[in-house]
């Protein structure tokens, strides 16, 4: 069990778990690139493990605060109440999704976030709204997909998709989620942007008024 801070690569982005306040600055081990870890911008997340398998939990930039909440885990591991409530905890998807936008998408500075990540998010939204994420599962996936298929070109629905995988990715690290990606194992389409398709409502409105 312990607590650490998340950093980001300002390069390339790779998160970095530092796992002692002491240290102020790392290599990359992606890039090489030097990463400066900023005392008062803390990014804090607990890990422990619950019959055998690695939870971990984003709390905040409070180390103290951190520390206490994994002492309450230890306990409530202890005294068998985790399973209970982790089973009782249901995550509507549009409520992850909005969380995955603001604490991935818009922290890490992605140039995408307010367009492309935006959109994304919004288009599965609408299909998978109302379910939470255990109720989301590779063949409610792959009806996502033919929907899509009909709709926008195959570039497209391969960047919506792999959205969507990074979506219960992160829901997985952050202990959110402990059931299976359901994207995994979805095949993305080949692209060949070239076929017709119809353009969608905001493509339509932008096209008219430039």
């Amino acid at each position: 069990m312990a607590v650490f801070n998340r950093v980001y690569c300002p390069n390339c982005k790779r998160p970095h778990n530092v796992y002692s306040d002491r240290i102020r600055i790392i290599d990359c081990h992606k890039c090489g690139q030097p990463v400066k870890i900023k005392e008062r911008e803390g990014n804090y997340f607990i890990e422990f493990y619950v019959s055998g398998k690695r939870k971990r939990e984003k709390i905040g930039p409070s180390r103290v605060l951190a520390e206490t909440v994994l002492q309450k885990r230890k306990v409530e591991i202890a005294e068998n109440k985790y399973l209970d409530k982790a089973r009782e905890e249901k995550i509507k998807f549009e409520v992850f999704a909005e969380e995955y936008l603001e604490l991935h998408c818009k922290v890490n500075n992605t140039k995408s976030w307010k367009t492309a990540d935006r959109h994304n998010i919004k288009k599965l939204k609408g299909f998978f709204s109302g379910y939470t994420l255990d109720e989301i599962t590779s063949h409610k996936v792959q009806q996502y997909k033919a929907q899509r298929a009909q709709e926008v070109t195959p570039a497209t629905v391969n960047r919506q998709l792999t959205c969507l995988k990074s979506i219960f990715n992160k829901a997985i690290n952050w202990g959110k989620f402990s059931g299976k990606n359901p994207v995994k194992g979805i095949k993305l389409f080949k692209e060949n942007n070239q076929r017709l398709r119809f353009l969608e409502k905001e493509e339509i409105t932008k096209l008219v008024t430039n």
